[in-house]
């Protein structure tokens, strides 16, 4: 029985973004350790109901510590000789960079990595990345340099982001497939008729500059006082130690003013898309979004920005709009179309879960997935 590794950063992530494909691993008959941080007795035993051992690791996937990374990776490095995988496949940014690096030291036959969007240095500010951002950049490409050769193949979702590493920055990879976006449950994600009446629109990320959350609240503002029957929701949590995150006293004069709706965290995501008439995402780059992907496999309308990775998710007039990035003017614009025609809400609607149903089938998205994994 063949042995594989699965490298990522947080076991929410783990168990949310791969749960499937270790699903069709297991199904494959692979034994499979699943590696991440912060597991419990929870998400552990979820992990073991998929198939698959949890087993913990020491890198921090969002620190910035060198010597912490170091330490991580020759905890990697132990743990991959004491099990001995065939294969180590790994995804987001610092599991790729490391895990890559030490399955190479430790000598594992094949090492795969999956970048989903090339991590927060690489997203262009309306203003300029700050001194901090470039240096970070920097450190990242470097380490992209080093890391990335030693990939047996990479696996990104859009095209873009090849044009980035392999082009504008000349690193050299021995393999390069777009994989697409990664895919969503489409019988989770029912279809279901978007409610017209009032309009409403939904943000749903974390709420950073990049994920267009300012644009968004300016144009409900704006919106609010000509329609004030529209409604807004915005899902997401907070980052305060990012200097480009919202805070919170920020939302809260939206929340006073009524402009708004901010229900905290929840953990039904899908309902709130589905009680929403069009999704909104004005980010600035991505990798391919995966909750765009589910308010489309829903059948949401979907405005969102002509930028890497968005604009994957929208034939522009066909099942949303395509508007520039930063321009809360252009959201505007198609916000109000919807309100001024709420009749293309769920014509738009059926066209997004038509696309989703051909592009962002999770089960079909995995079996490609595995075929990149495995070499075949």
């Amino acid at each position: 029985m063949k042995k594989i590794f699965i490298i990522g950063g947080a076991a929410s992530m783990m168990i949310n973004f791969r749960k499937e494909f270790i699903a069709r691993l297991a199904g494959q008959k692979f034994k499979i350790y699943c590696l991440a941080g912060g597991y419990d007795d929870i998400s552990r035993g979820r992990i073991e109901e998929l198939g698959a051992t949890a087993l913990d690791y020491k890198l921090n996937s969002k620190g910035l510590n060198p010597l912490k990374d170091v330490i991580a990776v020759y905890d990697l490095i132990r743990l991959i000789k004491k099990y001995q995988p065939d294969i180590v496949f790994s995804f987001f940014v610092k599991p790729v960079i490391f895990g890559t690096i030490a399955a190479r030291l430790a000598r594992v036959p094949r090492i795969v990595g999956m970048l989903e969007g090339l991590g927060g240095a690489f997203t262009l500010h309306k203003n300029g990345p700050s001194a901090k951002t470039k240096f970070i950049k920097f450190i990242q490409i470097l380490l992209y340099k080093l890391s990335l050769p030693l990939l047996d193949k990479l696996i990104l979702l859009n095209s873009d982001d090849k044009k980035d590493l392999v082009g504008r920055y000349k690193i050299g990879v021995k393999s390069v497939e777009i994989l697409g976006g990664i895919g969503v449950d489409l019988a989770k994600f029912k279809y279901s008729r978007a409610p017209a009446k009032p309009v409403s629109f939904i943000f749903v990320a974390r709420l950073l500059a990049e994920k267009g959350v300012f644009e968004y609240l300016r144009a409900a503002k704006i919106i609010k006082q000509k329609y004030k029957e529209v409604k807004f929701y915005i899902l997401g949590s907070f980052d305060e130690t990012n200097p480009f995150g919202l805070k919170k006293r920020h939302l809260d004069m939206y929340l006073n003013d009524g402009i708004v709706i901010y229900p905290g965290f929840v953990d039904n995501v899908d309902e709130w898309i589905a009680g929403s008439s069009v999704f909104v995402l004005p980010s600035y780059r991505e990798g391919v979004p995966r909750s765009t992907q589910e308010a489309m496999a829903i059948g949401r309308a979907v405005i969102t920005t002509d930028s890497a990775g968005c604009k994957e998710t929208v034939l522009d007039g066909l099942n949303g709009f395509l508007v520039p990035p930063y321009e809360y003017e252009a959201l505007v614009q198609k916000m109000e179309y919807f309100i001024q025609n709420p009749g293309a809400i769920n014509k738009m609607g059926l066209e997004s879960r038509r696309i989703a149903e051909g592009k962002f089938d999770v089960h079909k998205a995995n079996d490609r997935l595995l075929k990149m994994v495995l070499g075949d």
